[in-house]
């Protein structure tokens, strides 16, 4: 299958290398990322291949789960046994020229096969950037553990806070902690092929999904620090800000993100609730949290009469933060997700955008997610004539 589009490789990252041997989601959504981007991205897996090319249903027309697809495009894919030292030796060819390797294997992994980064990769290709995802990190006392994004929302905390009132905790409904470890692991490498540009030297990036899923605790973990009280399950509510939430109406839901007391006299006006400013329980944003059960009732009161998405326009142009809740199919309908570009389309394969807009070197999609060893004999060719000229 002809997976090429005639794009040409450019964008902010064009000519670099990377040599990407993650699965799962975090290091393939920070791949394609840079393969977005304009890096020459090659994908080795095993003979078996990447776990999540069988999670489905869905599958494509060739049997290719939509998980792999989501995460892989713009990458040229081959097949390495690194189980074997000749497949072993043809990664240390790709190196030689490469500026980015990342790996999610299990801690250990690459110093049993006698390619530890301390070790080996840093004193051959002294260069390099090389960047570990991994669940918890290689040592202390959970060093070495695999990670996997509802475990770690579990045991980071996230579930703690997520859920409804009085419910039980849940798991957020995207992988969220995979998704923000793939985000800052490409940070961590743009930062640090950022300083080689100073120093002339690689280093290693180590991003951990434990630590990311921390990360995302904000505003409860500050609150936290500032009251040391373990939050409550507050629904869709916000801890700190009222009305925060999610709010039924005469047709479907609506959400206002009412963040100041301005705002809340906007919405008052909008929605025939004048009343409610002067009332003393709901004056400031402190006084409206105290008194959040008391209001929200009042206001979805008042929104029974109006239309989510009709009420939500005109919130919005009067400066009242709102947006009706919709489903995927609605989001895909609407004339913006398409003014923003975000969708692609190459031949049947769709898939989610670029959010990063560059004014000069903007993302290109070029290479559909590549079938099981695509590109083998391509890349490896490559890296034998190279090997054979030095």
């Amino acid at each position: 299958m002809n997976t090429e589009a005639s794009v040409p490789p450019t964008g902010a990252l064009a000519g670099l290398k990377v040599v990407d041997l993650t699965r799962i989601l975090g290091g393939p959504y920070c791949t394609q990322i840079l393969g977005d981007h304009g890096a020459d991205v090659i994908k080795i897996e095993p003979p078996a291949g990447d776990d999540t090319r069988t999670w489905g249903p869905p599958h494509n027309k060739d049997g290719l789960a939509a998980y792999y697809e989501g995460a892989n495009r713009n990458k040229r894919g081959i097949v390495l046994d690194l189980q074997q030292p000749a497949a072993r030796e043809m990664l240390l060819a790709l190196l030689e020229d490469a500026d980015v390797m990342i790996e999610n294997f299990k801690s250990g992994t690459l110093e049993k096969w006698g390619l530890g980064y301390e070790a080996v990769l840093k004193k051959r290709f002294p260069r390099l950037v090389h960047c570990v995802i991994s669940g918890y990190g290689a040592d202390g006392p959970f060093g070495g553990r695999p990670g996997y994004d509802a475990a770690v929302q579990a045991i980071c905390g996230l579930m703690s806070v997520n859920g409804e009132k009085g419910g039980e905790p849940l798991r957020i409904g995207v992988p969220v902690v995979d998704v923000a470890t793939g985000l800052y692991a490409t940070i961590g490498i743009l930062m640090a092929l950022r300083e080689r540009d100073r120093s002339g030297l690689g280093q290693s990036v180590d991003c951990a999904l434990f630590d990311c899923g921390m990360s995302l605790l904000h505003p409860y973990l500050a609150n936290f620090f500032q009251n040391g009280k373990e939050p409550t399950r507050i629904g869709n509510a916000h801890p700190n800000i009222v009305p925060y939430d999610s709010f039924r109406t005469g047709k479907g839901q609506l959400y206002m993100t009412v963040g100041n007391d301005g705002q809340f006299r906007k919405l008052c006006a909008v929605i025939g609730c004048e009343a409610l400013v002067d009332d003393p329980r709901f004056r400031t944003n402190g006084d409206r949290s105290v008194n959040r059960a008391a209001l929200n009732p009042l206001i979805e009161a008042a929104l029974a009469k109006h239309e989510a998405a009709a009420i939500a326009e005109t919130l919005v142009t009067s400066g009242v933060p709102a947006a009706p809740i919709l489903g995927l199919r609605e989001v895909l309908e609407m004339p913006h997700t398409r003014h923003r570009e975000m969708v692609v389309e190459m031949g049947d394969y769709r898939g989610v955008g670029s959010p990063v807009k560059l004014s000069r070197t903007k993302a290109t999609y070029r290479r559909r997610p590549p079938s099981l060893g695509e590109h083998t004999q391509e890349v490896l060719a490559g890296a034998t004539a190279r090997r054979r000229e030095s």
